[in-house]
């Protein structure tokens, strides 16, 4: 049974209000910053799981919609950046950058390790390492037929796809408890600027918009969705390989530096940022939301038979080593503060699952403990700019 790209996305919708709804009346899930969308989408996920063996019907759904609306996030972002912060960020952005460079090769080896634990392949090991959890989907795929082809090994992208379903549901589960104890042990708090994603949980429901507002909030993030595509196209006519939000997010920053240097008092009839930056968070609350709920509740868990004992017991390890780096290492390079923790929080998206899963998890921490504008200024950055080529060629060196 396939449901259509229409129904997929209303049921998205329905999925959001349902983990919002729990979220809101279990307050563990807020105290320990469990996203909504998590939530939602793996009820849905069960669900099917549920009916595939139950009643042998196999469910899945047309997620036309969910790759626009990640662009329309990363939009969001890059308007919401403003250029004389990015400064602040460049020495936080190299340590993050080496810190995830020197856990993907950590990865491969723990994954390569446990392989060879299991009989198979030590290469094979890398599939369950920075090529599925670092890469995710794409770079899975990207990667699968020279593993099944030059080196042999026959179960390569089943392997990938199982580890990347375990790591996205990992990520989106450990990074606001880590957050929270950091928090907690260390006795943090926020600042007291405004989120740049959604709003606090306190004030949810009483969020106030700007009609005209709003409006230019959509205009720009089209125009910036527009210059994304056209970044993008120039970006696919070199050597290099970027995923495709890179574009809108650096179009989002190109068009807010132009915007402030004409207006830079931030008002105008076409560019007024104060009125606009409640519709821009809003709707790029809504997008991310939106996405991670449709890439959850589109997981088929049953694919996970195959290859169970070998996957369970790798993922166990990455999950654990992902715990044991944040807190022991990213949580002190990055500065021992709140902004550090915001970072450990989303650094289990860089490392588990994906750039949409990191900022997720950052959102869930900030929405109810307060704002970290350069953890949303660096993790993306890194996601975008670093992740995809250093990976590459670690993954080139790995695997020979």
């Amino acid at each position: 049974m396939t449901i259509d790209a229409f129904h997929g996305f209303t049921l998205a919708i329905v999925l959001l209000f349902v983990g919002k709804g729990l979220v809101a009346r279990w307050g563990i899930l807020r105290r320990y910053s469990i996203p909504e969308s998590l939530v939602g989408g793996l009820a849905c996920a069960l669900v099917v799981f549920a009916l595939y063996y139950g009643a042998g019907i196999v469910v899945s759904f047309d997620l036309e919609a969910r790759d626009a609306l990640l662009l329309y996030f990363f939009a969001a972002i890059g308007l919401g950046t403003d250029a004389r912060t990015l400064r602040h960020g460049g020495r936080p952005l190299l340590i993050l950058s080496g810190l995830a460079i020197g856990f993907m090769v950590l990865q491969n080896l723990a994954g390569m390790e446990m392989a060879r634990a299991f009989g198979l392949d030590p290469r094979a090991g890398l599939m369950v390492g920075s090529i599925s959890l670092t890469g995710g989907v794409g770079t899975t795929l990207a990667w699968s037929d020279h593993f099944v082809q030059n080196l042999g090994i026959a179960q390569a992208q089943e392997l990938g796809l199982a580890a990347n379903m375990i790591g996205l549901i990992a990520a989106c589960t450990i990074g606001g408890p880590i957050a929270s104890l950091l928090m907690h042990r260390h006795r943090l708090q926020a600042g007291d600027s405004a989120l740049e994603i959604g709003t606090l949980h306190s004030n949810e429901q009483h969020a106030r918009l700007d009609y005209y507002g709003v409006l230019l909030a959509l205009l720009w993030l089209n125009l910036a969705l527009m210059l994304g595509y056209g970044i993008n196209a120039l970006v696919a006519r070199t050597p290099v390989t970027l995923p495709a939000f890179v574009g809108c997010l650096l179009a989002g920053i190109l068009l807010r530096m132009v915007a402030d240097w004409m207006r830079p008092s931030g008002g105008g009839r076409l560019w007024n940022w104060p009125s606009m930056q409640p519709g821009i968070a809003l709707v790029s609350d809504i997008s991310l939301g939106l996405f991670l709920t449709m890439a959850l509740m589109g997981l088929r868990l049953w694919e996970l038979q195959p290859v169970l004992a070998f996957i369970t017991a790798a993922m166990l390890v990455q999950i654990a080593l992902v715990i044991a780096f944040v807190l022991l290492i990213v949580f002190r390079a990055m500065g021992k503060d709140y902004q550090a923790a915001v970072v450990c929080a989303g650094f289990g998206g860089i490392a588990l699952g994906s750039t949409a899963t990191a900022i997720a998890n950052m959102t869930a921490v900030t929405r109810e403990h307060g704002a970290a504008r350069e953890a949303f200024i660096v993790v993306p950055l890194v996601c975008g700019f670093v992740i995809d080529i250093a990976n590459a060629l670690v993954i080139s060196l790995m695997a020979g």
